[in-house]
Order: structure tokens, then C-alpha cells, then sequence
């Protein structure tokens, strides 16, 4: 395992910014963020500029392992024609991910409503996750649902029941334990999903969902501990992916965290 961190807690710099201060700070990886409104990286990025982004990428030895999607038209849970539109973005960024060398990309899958039934954003979850699995598997780039505050797919049972019924190897989960803590006990998660773990954001969490707050990794209700040795279990050998927010801790406080944890509990 090693260090990375996303590039949604730094939205605000450029690209060269970016780098630049993860390379300063000690991270080994960096996972890289499409958002509709990015300054940087957003859906209007040619093939040029994601050269530029490789090129920085090589020059600061900063592999981009894994990117993030935010979708600007509709999500996938809608129904298959009505969630198109999100699927060709969803498709178009896969392809931005392999050609930037990454072989994970998260997506959160998008909230239903009231006149969406929980039954019929599911179904359509796993069809909209088929038609996309055959490009996750042509470009080798592993699409990683994300648990978030949704209130879809609320357990880890039922996570991995939607991701066998999608039924390729090339999608799977990706964790976070500062979303479950809130709730949960972040390693049931682990180690009811198992192999199907795609990447491992670090965030930490104290308190209930109605007084809580995110804290710096280690001074939360995360039990680092038990997570490793159910992830070490699993198999996972990735990166481990900071969302700590540079006002909780600095950036070379939160990589030197994640590499005492590795040191610690891998």
C-alpha cells in the first residue's frame, strides 16, 4: 500500500499547483478529478491537455492511479433512456482514465426521489453498470461505486449483492470509512466486500450524523486498525487515497498519517 490523495480537497489550484504541493508534501500517487465546473479537468479537456496532465503526472513521479466522476447531466440510477446522457459521460471519462494511466474510477451513482421508487433506481443502477462494464473491461479501468449519504445501498450486504448482480469483474466498490463511521462499522464493510474493494479513500468522522464532524485521520471513530488488517485479509495492496480536508490537518500531516498507518497495521 502506499500514499495518494484526491484532488477534490484541492479543487481550488491549478493542475501545476496541485502537483506541485502533493510532490512537496510526501504523496506517492494522486487520483485526479472530472467535475463539471472544474477549472482544470471538467468535460471540455482534450486529449492535449490530458497529455499536459501525464506529463505532470512523469515530471513530479506522481502516477494517477485513479480519477473521480462528477456527471453534469443526470445520474445512474435514473432509467437507461433517461440516463444516457450520464452514461456517455461516464463512458468518456474511462477513456480520459486510461489514456492518463489509471485503472480505478469512482462514481457515486446519483440520489433518487420521491417519484423514484429505492426498487426502480436500483434495477436501473444495475443496467445502466452492464451497458458500462464491457467499456470498464476494453480499457481496463475498474468503475468503483462509492458508499455515500445518499441513503442508497445504506449496507454492506446489499452493496455487494449490487455489485454481483452487475457481475463484472471490472466494477466494484470503493471504500471509504469516514462515510460509513457516521453509521456503521467501517470494517464489516471490508470485509463483507472483499476482493470487490477497487480503491480506499482515508477519511475519519466523530460523532452521529446530526452532531458529527470530520476530524484528522486517527482522532476519529475510525478503527485504522481493524480496516488494515480486514483489507490485508482482502488482498487489497492499492493506494490509500486522502479526502482530508487540508483544514483539519496539513497535507504532509495527513500523508505522513496514512504512511504511519501503513507502517502500523500493513
Amino acid at each position: 500500500m502506499h500514499s495518494s490523495i484526491s484532488q477534490l480537497v484541492l479543487s481550488n489550484l491549478s493542475i501545476q499547483d496541485f502537483f506541485s504541493q502533493v510532490k512537496e508534501a510526501g504523496y506517492e500517487a494522486v487520483e485526479l478529478s472530472i467535475q463539471p465546473k472544474s477549472p482544470s479537468f471538467n468535460y471540455n479537456t482534450t486529449d492535449a491537455d490530458l497529455k499536459t496532465f501525464k506529463a505532470l503526472s512523469d515530471e513530479k513521479g506522481l502516477p494517477i492511479e485513479s480519477i473521480t466522476i462528477g456527471n453534469s447531466k443526470g445520474n445512474l440510477v435514473l432509467a437507461p433512456a433517461d440516463a444516457k446522457e450520464c452514461i456517455d459521460e461516464t463512458a468518456w471519462a474511462l477513456e480520459c482514465a486510461a489514456k492518463l494511466g489509471a485503472t480505478a474510477a469512482l462514481h457515486t451513482l446519483g440520489r433518487f426521489t420521491p417519484e423514484l421508487y429505492y426498487e426502480d433506481a436500483y434495477k436501473n443502477a444495475v443496467a445502466n453498470l452492464k451497458t458500462l462494464a464491457p467499456i470498464c473491461e476494453k480499457l481496463n479501468v475498474a468503475l468503483a461505486v462509492e458508499f455515500v449519504w445518499s441513503g442508497f445501498l445504506f449496507s454492506p450486504l446489499e452493496m455487494r449483492n449490487f455489485l454481483n448482480e452487475v457481475g463484472s469483474s471490472h466494477v466494484g466498490f470503493y471504500f471509504d470509512p469516514g462515510n460509513m463511521a457516521v453509521f456503521q462499522y467501517p470494517q464489516h464493510w471490508v470485509r463483507a466486500l472483499g476482493k470487490l474493494t477497487k480503491r480506499v479513500h482515508m477519511k475519519d468522522w466523530k460523532g452521529g450524523p446530526l452532531n458529527g464532524q470530520w476530524t484528522r485521520l486517527g482522532e476519529g471513530a475510525c478503527d485504522f486498525k481493524a480496516i488494515m488488517c480486514e483489507l490485508k485479509k482482502a488482498g487489497y495492496d492499492g493506494p490509500l487515497v486522502s479526502e482530508v480536508s487540508p483544514s483539519l490537518a496539513s497535507l504532509k500531516d495527513t500523508a505522513d498519517d496514512i504512511k504511519s498507518i501503513i507502517a502500523r497495521f500493513a
